[in-house]
């Protein structure tokens, strides 16, 4: 195996896990081809929990290598019979409903006929024919194992006992397809249509979400929208889109079921469960204390090749992120000539020497996209220092090359325009096919669109009533009062997300906000050096077509200023509170702003760490039962009102 160096993540993570080695051992440990069975099994422990965790060190293949390899040397190692926990830091274990147990693997069509076998074997032994046999196939997900009994949601944990993450549906992670509760197990996905467009400037992969998803901390902001857009949701094995049919009807278009499935659903997959259907075989069959006897998983084995990168080419995408595309030698594999690969972001070709002249593996598996897994032999690295597409200076976003230009930069204009009216969420009427056509007509910027007649729309290809509709969406745009951090959102500045907006606005006025220093923000409680020096620049870009737009005269309301010495002076400072429920002195919303300006940290979830769970009308005595048994003080709004009062 190539030198495996692990990054902060994975560091973080392996802290928790109370190993005996250092870090610089650990990696000395994956480079060795002569492991013992102590060494394999922590070299197993480790590898599961960065891959449930969101932050993988190795493929799967490298890890069923270990997991065999084990098997050899000590087959009736007591870890082989354990199902592999997903692991949550935080939270009580309780009993599951029903044992979740993991999938026996198979890596070709010959493991998968002898399975066959062993169905029809104990088909025999209970006088079944084989016609009446059915075996199911669906896409195998790869998200977060989860059981839902319809009042709890549970992670897997070892099988047995798992962890309460019934906060996931509270937070409003739906059931996919509408199916409802109660269906049993299932996995947290993430559609990959949405991460790919919305969230992957953002994390890394989708598992670093899967997690965040069901966290006892705060939500990230931008999860917490994927959740309310429904990108992110449990999908019940149950509903799953199948293929079911004879055996023979199985092993004749093997082939055609798998390429069906394999693009059945826009979630990430990573092979096909099969399993028989028929209640007597399942239990005549069993299971191990780790698998059923009666299922098992088909995982493509990935082709490779290492390959001479000639260039890297910086490509910026809509959303500002410069990704490097290598240009390779042309090679063929898996019957495709490849000439091209993604290098997932700027950091990973800086570290590892992605450079002219390197040599690095490329794998294909199945239907997947060509990626680079690892770098053989390094060579200099060439980084870009301004967008290829305006020549704006980048600026480093954790692991990635953004271009901080939202307005002026070509690649990036038409999401611009998209960003700002579905951040204004005032109006309707400028979706992306409609921005679409206007940017094919040379329409860049924000305010040009503001000065466009209904002529010009009609010009642009619009019906005549269309076109009136779209001019007094415009002019509603600017009479119905939205926040002022709304607005400012609206123009997308990198690491000024809506909740940073109201931070900033709590202490300068909108207008006044390009002249704060990096020196000033960081003053400001939640704004590192990094992420200020990110947003300073970012709003200098932004500066000319902020006041264009500002000067048009936008219904704005202000952000109440924090007071010095107030809040810090109330029965809620520094108290972290979560409001439910229907409340009568207004809305939540409004109860959140007021509860951070008298200086709480309003939390959208309970967890050990919240002080007051607030309770209007409509709460369910789950909830309420769940938070005290957190030691959380759970109290009405009219007892919130005395408190704040006093």
């Amino acid at each position: 195996m190539s030198e495996i160096k692990l990054n902060a993540a994975q560091i973080e993570l392996i802290k928790t896990l109370d190993l005996s080695l250092t870090v610089s051992q650990l990696e000395t440990l994956y480079q060795q081809d002569e492991l013992g069975k102590e060494d394999l099994i922590t070299l197993l422990k480790v590898s599961n929990a960065a891959y449930r965790a969101g932050f993988p060190i190795i493929d799967d293949a490298s890890y069923d290598a270990y997991h065999k390899q084990l098997q050899n040397v000590d087959p009736d190692n007591e870890f082989l019979a354990e199902v592999e926990p997903e692991v949550v830091v935080e939270g009580k274990t309780v009993t599951l409903p029903e044992r979740m147990l993991s999938t026996d693997k198979a890596y070709s069509f010959d493991e998968i006929k002898r399975w066959i076998n062993r169905i029809l074997k104990a088909a025999e032994q209970l006088n079944i024919a084989d016609d009446e046999i059915q075996i199911r196939v669906t896409p195998k997900l790869d998200g977060y194992a989860a059981y839902d009994d319809g009042e709890r949601l549970y992670t897997r944990g070892d099988g047995y006992r798992g962890q309460d993450i019934s906060r996931a549906f509270d937070r409003g992670l739906q059931v996919a397809g509408d199916a409802g509760r109660g269906l049993g197990p299932g996995e947290i996905v993430i559609s990959q249509s949405y991460f790919n467009q919305v969230l992957s400037e953002h994390f890394e992969n989708s598992r670093n979400i899967q997690a965040a998803i069901i966290a006892e901390k705060k939500v990230d902001e931008n999860v917490q929208k994927a959740i309310d857009d429904g990108a992110c949701v449990f999908y019940p094995f149950r509903a799953l889109n199948n293929w079911t049919g004879s055996v023979e009807q199985l092993l004749t278009d093997f082939d055609e079921i798998l390429a069906s499935l394999w693009t059945a659903v826009d979630y990430d997959i990573d092979g096909l469960i099969l399993e028989t259907t028929h209640e007597m075989i399942k239990n005549h069959m069993g299971a191990t204390r780790k698998f059923h006897r009666w299922q098992i998983a088909y995982k493509i084995n990935a082709e490779t090749a290492d390959v001479e990168v000639i260039k890297v080419v910086p490509q910026t995408s809509r959303t500002g992120r410069v990704s490097p595309v290598a240009e390779l030698v042309p090679t063929k594999l898996s019957g495709a000539t490849l000439s091209r690969a993604t290098v997932h972001h700027y950091n990973m070709v800086k570290s590892n020497g992605v450079g002219p002249g390197a040599i690095v593996r490329l794998v294909r598996s199945g239907l997947v996209i060509p990626k680079i897994e690892e770098v053989i032999t390094p060579a200099k690295a060439e980084l870009p220092e301004f967008c290829p597409s305006c020549e704006t200076h980048l600026i480093w976003e954790a692991d990635h090359l953004m271009c901080p230009n939202k307005t002026d930069c070509p690649a990036q204009t038409e999401n611009t325009l998209i960003h700002f009216f579905k951040t204004l969420g005032n109006v309707d009427g400028f979706g992306p096919k409609v921005i679409e056509k206007i940017s094919a007509h040379g329409i860049k910027h924000i305010h040009q669109i503001y000065q466009l007649t209904k002529e010009d729309f009609v010009a642009y290809g619009f019906g005549d009533k269309t076109s009136q509709n779209l001019i007094d969406q415009l002019a509603a745009s600017r009479s119905i009062a939205i926040e002022d951090w709304r607005f400012l959102a609206a123009f997308g500045v990198s690491r000024l997300g809506a909740g940073n907006c109201e931070r900033l606005l709590e202490h300068h006025s909108l207008a006044d906000i390009f002249d704060v220093t990096v020196a000033d923000m960081v003053q400001i409680d939640g704004f590192a050096q990094l992420s200020a020096e990110a947003i300073v620049e970012g709003l200098t870009n932004i500066k000319n077509e902020f006041f264009k737009v500002y000067q048009l005269g936008f219904n704005l309301t202000a952000t109440e200023k924090l007071t010095a010495g107030g809040p810090s002076d109330s029965a809620i400072a520094g108290k972290t509170i979560v409001f439910t429920g229907s409340m009568q002195q207004g809305s939540r919303a409004d109860m959140e702003k007021q509860a951070k300006l008298l200086g709480a940290k309003v939390a959208k979830s309970v967890s050990g760490k919240t002080d007051y769970l607030v309770t209007g009308d409509k709460v369910g005595a789950n909830k309420i039962n769940a938070a005290r048994d957190k030691g959380v003080e759970v109290i009405s709004e009219a007892e919130y009102l005395d408190l704040i009062a006093s």
